[in-house]
C-alpha cells in the first residue's frame, strides 16, 4: 500500500469537510498515521474512522484530530497539554505545530508504545508521563493550549486554572455515549468564554476529575 498517497487522499477529504488551517493540513500530511495503529490495521489507517489500539482504547478519526487541533489556533511557539496520549498520534500532530507538548496517559502499555513511535519519528519535544490526566500537569502550567482526547462529564476546573491568559481548552463533554466538543477560551483578565462545536463520541475520561473506573 502506498501510504503517502493514502495520506494525501485522507487530507483532501478533511479539506472537503471544512478543515482550513494550512498548518494543521500540513501536519496531517506529514505525520504517518499508519505507524500509530496495529500493523494488521495499517491498510485502514487513512480512512476517516477511529480504530482500536488495545486496552479498550481507540485512535480518534482523522477529522476529529484535525478539528480539535484547529480549535487550539496554534501559531508555533505555544506549550500544549494533551490528556489521553493513547496511540500518540494527536501528540505527534501537536509536536509538529508547536514548541513543546506535554501529554499524560493513565495506561502504561499505551504510554510506552506511544513513546517508542514518537521517538522513532524524532519528536523529542514531547514530554510524556503516566498518571491521572484529569489533574492536568500543574507542575508545568500554565499552558497555551489543552486538548482532552476522552469524553468528560464536565469541564474540570483544574484544567481551566492551568490555562494561560489567551489559552484554549478543547474537550468533549457529555454523557458516557455522546458528547459535544467544547472550547474554553481564557481572556487576559482571567474570565472565560465557553463555545460548543460538533457532536462527537469518545471513550470515557477516567480519573479524579472525570468518570470513575466502574461508572
Amino acid at each position: 500500500m502506498d501510504f503517502a498517497v493514502a495520506r494525501k487522499r485522507m487530507v483532501g477529504e478533511l479539506v472537503k469537510r471544512g478543515i482550513t488551517d494550512q498548518r494543521v493540513i500540513d501536519a496531517m500530511l506529514s505525520v504517518p498515521r499508519h505507524l500509530f495503529v496495529e500493523e494488521a490495521m495499517s491498510s485502514q489507517a487513512y480512512s476517516d474512522t477511529s480504530l482500536p489500539i488495545g486496552e479498550k482504547q481507540t485512535i480518534s478519526q482523522p477529522y476529529i484530530v484535525a478539528r480539535m487541533t484547529e480549535l487550539l489556533e496554534l501559531k508555533g511557539k505555544e506549550r500544549v497539554l494533551e490528556l489521553g496520549t493513547g496511540s500518540g498520534y494527536q501528540a505527534a500532530i501537536l509536536a509538529t505545530l508547536t514548541d513543546r507538548v506535554y501529554t499524560v496517559e493513565r495506561i502504561r502499555p499505551l504510554a510506552l508504545k506511544a513513546r517508542k513511535v514518537l521517538d522513532r519519528l524524532g519528536l523529542l519535544n514531547v514530554n510524556l508521563k503516566i498518571g491521572d490526566g484529569t489533574d492536568g500537569w500543574p507542575e508545568e502550567a500554565p499552558f497555551d493550549g489543552i486538548v482532552v482526547t476522552a469524553g468528560a462529564p464536565h469541564v474540570p476546573e483544574c484544567l481551566v486554572e492551568q490555562l494561560a491568559p489567551g489559552g484554549r481548552l478543547v474537550i468533549p463533554v457529555g454523557d458516557r455515549n455522546d458528547q459535544r466538543m467544547v472550547r474554553v477560551v481564557k481572556n487576559a483578565d482571567g474570565s472565560v468564554v465557553t463555545e460548543q462545536s460538533l457532536d462527537c463520541r469518545f471513550v470515557r475520561l477516567i480519573g479524579r476529575n472525570g468518570w470513575s473506573e466502574d461508572s
